[in-house]
């Protein structure tokens, strides 16, 4: 990791906050994720299993936690397990945690050594009368992959077939959505770090730069700021290209008279950002981009007055639909008539907003929390992200920040970050 160290307390209070909602005579056992093979003998950039890295902050392969609060041994009540460093390994791959810097890392004082972890294991199982296993549970998911998860789950079925199994992921999905405030703080500091790249490329955004060149600069201040990199794989997206919601090309030339939707965010401390915003390429909104553009603000602002504790998802998207209606309709996009008759399954204004208007955000992108039917709770950090994409004239503008929904008033992570047409014009004209 090239974040500072974060503070312990942060996964010391997430195993304490999943510990108190286990049932009595559990045991909880989370595994890290596989090195995935690219081609050859090469693998892809290992990213750890987001809910044991919540749990633990351990970044490394081959890594496991086992929970189990009523063990008769106080000292296996939590156990990081780890491998073992290996001194040959090590010269090709690099260091390996030792005990004493899992424990700071991770606060649990009980490392054990993979290599030694059936011997123990099995008794704790034979003592627990439920067992909590992971799984994936992200409603986006679409990848049919025998993930390690699935295939531990069926082994451990296979070895122990008379326990009563649970699902961890049922509890993870309440209790990541509401963030602590530790959790906050490392939150903060990927917006301020995607608000530094933000504010460079203000300055390099001209015409006739490539949309790759505009996210190398991104890139780069990520970097400078001790961020690992990209939350997820920068859109860089000019001219008609803005309506695609996923471009990830960013190989066009950004060229006079055009928008540029450019939505990125820094990954930091294992922490991500979600930024979206959309600038002239010139430095000078024409008439018509400044309307659209003031729409798209009006849109987000109403967003964001909208969000409350306990609000449903699903309601606040409609309550969207009707605002994005009546702003449709002052753009000219949309008659009285297109209303009139439009399809309550599929809406008038979905030509122009085809997607929904906020997620959860947090150790994941696209993070765990509460169906659309569910209440929002207190302490999620949710997107605001509504836009406007116009076929007829090739234009796409997206207006996102992050925000912390709060008891009483929430808190916008991004508020420092450039969003009104004259502040993004003033700072492109100043270089």
């Amino acid at each position: 990791m090239k974040a500072l160290p974060l503070d312990p307390v942060i996964f010391v209070k997430n195993r304490a906050r999943f510990i108190d909602r286990m049932k009595p005579n559990s045991i909880a056992i989370f595994n890290s994720n596989d090195e995935l093979p690219t081609n050859g003998d090469a693998l892809y950039p290992f990213k750890q299993n987001s809910d044991l890295y919540w749990l633990t902050g351990i970044e490394q392969e081959d890594t496991m936690l086992i929970l189990f609060p009523d063990n008769p041994d106080p000292k296996y009540r939590e156990v990081l397990v780890l491998v073992r460093p290996n001194e040959l390994k090590e010269k090709w791959d690099g260091h390996r945690l030792r005990s004493h810097e899992a424990t700071a890392i991770s606060g649990i004082k009980t490392i054990v050594w993979l290599d030694s972890l059936d011997g123990l294991l099995q008794p704790w199982i034979h003592d627990a009368a439920n067992i909590y296993l992971n799984s994936n549970e992200n409603n986006r998911k679409s990848s049919l992959v025998p993930v390690r998860d699935y295939r531990y789950a069926a082994a451990m079925k296979e070895r122990y077939p008379l326990h009563q199994y649970l699902r961890a992921a049922t509890i993870l999905k309440e209790l990541r959505a509401a963030k602590t405030p530790e959790e906050i703080v490392v939150m903060q500091q990927a917006m301020d770090i995607t608000e530094k790249a933000f504010r460079r490329i203000l300055k390099f955004i001209k015409p006739g730069v490539w949309e790759y060149e505009i996210q190398a600069e991104i890139l780069h201040e990520f970097l400078m700021n001790r961020s690992r990199g990209e939350a997820y794989g920068s859109i860089i997206a000019s001219g008609d290209r803005a309506r695609i919601l996923h471009y990830v090309s960013n190989n066009q030339e950004c060229k006079d008279g055009e928008l540029i939707l450019m939505d990125f965010g820094a990954e930091y401390g294992g922490y991500n950002a979600d930024l979206s915003r959309t600038v002239p390429v010139s430095g000078k909104f024409t008439d018509r981009q400044r309307e659209v553009y003031n729409a798209c603000l009006h849109l987000h602002n109403y967003a964001k007055s909208l969000l409350k504790p306990g609000i449903l998802i699903a309601e606040y998207h409609e309550q969207m639909g009707d605002e994005a209606t009546k702003e449709f309709i002052k753009l000219g996009l949309l008659t009285d008539a297109d209303v009139k008759n439009e399809d309550p399954a599929n809406r008038a204004y979905r030509k122009y907003l085809y997607h929904g208007i906020s997620h959860h955000l947090g150790v994941d992108v696209h993070d765990l929390g509460p169906s659309m039917y569910k209440p929002l709770p207190v302490d999620a950090v949710v997107t605001v992200e509504p836009g406007i994409y116009i076929e007829e004239e090739q234009m796409g503008i997206r207006i996102e920040n992050n925000i912390w929904v709060r008891e009483s008033d929430n808190i916008d992570l991004m508020k420092n970050i450039p969003v009104t047409a004259e502040e993004i014009e003033a700072i492109m004209q100043s270089k």
